[in-house]
């Protein structure tokens, strides 16, 4: 399978574009590769299809963000087939997706929302209204990310009205012919096109498509169709998040008003800092502060893991900057066997204050062979040092 291109690339704008250069940028691709312009033209309609994509994704605040930050993968998200997390962003669109999605567009191009003589329906989709998304911002620990874990919170949100099933309208049935489509809930005009006069069939905005509008409002709901109410709202935080990640819940935000679709729930992935792990990607750091007689006449060390406490060996002469690895200790990769290592950077503790028999000691060891450092030890230490520096930098 070819590789997809950078969707920037493909509308031909800068990262930077604003909304309208992208819109306009689109445009322009409709117009060249439109089936209506190049018949029989597969690698036009191709071209077709992909710019649309691209639209699709540019165009939406929230795609666009998680393109930026994912590409094309565009980050984990709840639903679909497979269930929680693993379901990643994809638009394999076909023509009439295109069509329907941004009628607005070729609307104002083509006319007939664009479709032409390609061989769809000119007939348009009804707008079908969605409600507002939900965002929530969740806290996990490392232990929720080594694990996954299953949350449960109390949610405000809108919801359809029991008493009028969403509609607005009293008892569910309080309607009446729309006066401006005739009840078919369609209105058809004559448009200027590139190609000449086209008819144009649109969804009747006064009806939204419905051919019916509300004659009696319910008195419960005020005539919105939707009601604040709270709901408890369980879902399963898998294995593997990282902090600033959005994990989407379809359908389970805000009732529209009158009937339609849900909104989704966004779950804003908040990590606590842990007080004595310092996360690296899948990896973990630890560092390990050693009094100088294990250093240098070896020992054990209890160190912290995600799961509760270990134990390590020090080896004797254990020099300031040795790294110990501990395999599999680490955090697992997201939908993934993959799992990082705990990496445990050896410090060595300098006593400052010393009674008079410590110094006396530590004075007689000090013009000793072994106790004075080589320039190629000093060395060695000194570049162990500055790779420890560098992890905590990069895990704050």
């Amino acid at each position: 399978m070819a590789e997809k291109r950078d969707y920037y690339e493909v509308l031909g704008v800068s990262k930077d574009a604003s909304a309208d250069d992208i819109k306009k940028a689109y445009r322009k691709m409709a117009i060249k590769y439109h089936p209506d312009k190049n018949p029989g033209d597969k690698e036009a309609e191709e071209k077709f299809k992909e710019a649309a994509e691209a639209y699709d994704v540019l165009s939406d605040t929230e795609k666009r963000a998680k393109y930026d930050r994912y590409g094309h993968s565009m980050g984990p998200q709840f639903g679909g087939a497979g269930g929680a997390g693993g379901q990643y962003y994809s638009s394999s669109m076909n023509m009439e997706d295109i069509f329907s999605n941004f009628g607005d567009i070729f609307g104002d191009i083509f006319g007939n929302h664009g479709r032409g003589s390609y061989g769809y329906s000119a007939q348009p989709r009804k707008r079908v209204n969605k409600g507002t998304d939900l965002r929530i911002t969740v806290k996990v620990t490392l232990k929720d990310i080594m694990d996954g874990v299953e949350k449960k919170l109390k949610i405000p949100r809108l919801v359809a009205c029991e008493h009028c099933n969403g509609t607005g309208a009293k008892d569910g049935t309080a309607f009446k012919t729309c006066t401006k489509c005739n009840g078919t809930g369609y209105i058809n005009t004559v448009q200027q096109t590139i190609f000449g006069p086209q008819q144009a069939q649109h969804v009747c905005d006064q009806c939204n498509g419905e051919g019916k509008i509300i004659s009696e409002s319910c008195s419960y709901c005020n005539g919105t169709g939707v009601v604040k109410k709270d709901e408890i709202v369980s879902f399963k935080i898998p294995a593997g998040v990282e902090d600033g990640m959005v994990l989407t819940m379809r359908g389970q935000g805000n009732a529209p008003r009158h009937g339609g679709v849900n909104g989704d729930l966004l779950i804003v992935i908040q990590e606590e800092k842990n007080s004595e792990l310092i996360r690296d990607g899948i990896d973990l750091i630890y560092n390990l502060m050693l009094d100088f007689p294990t250093a240098a006449l070896g020992g054990s060390a209890e160190i912290p893991t995600v799961g509760g406490r270990a134990k390590v060996k020090i080896a004797a002469g254990t020099q300031p900057g040795k790294v110990l690895r501990l395999r599999g200790k680490g955090l697992p990769k997201m939908n993934s066997s993959v799992r990082g290592d705990l990496l445990v950077n050896v410090m060595v503790y300098v006593p400052e204050n010393l009674t008079s028999a410590e110094t006396a000691a530590i004075e007689s060891l000090k013009d000793q062979p072994n106790i004075v450092p080589t320039e190629s030890t000093s060395k060695r230490i000194f570049s162990r040092l500055r790779h420890i520096f560098n992890k905590e930098n990069r895990g704050e």
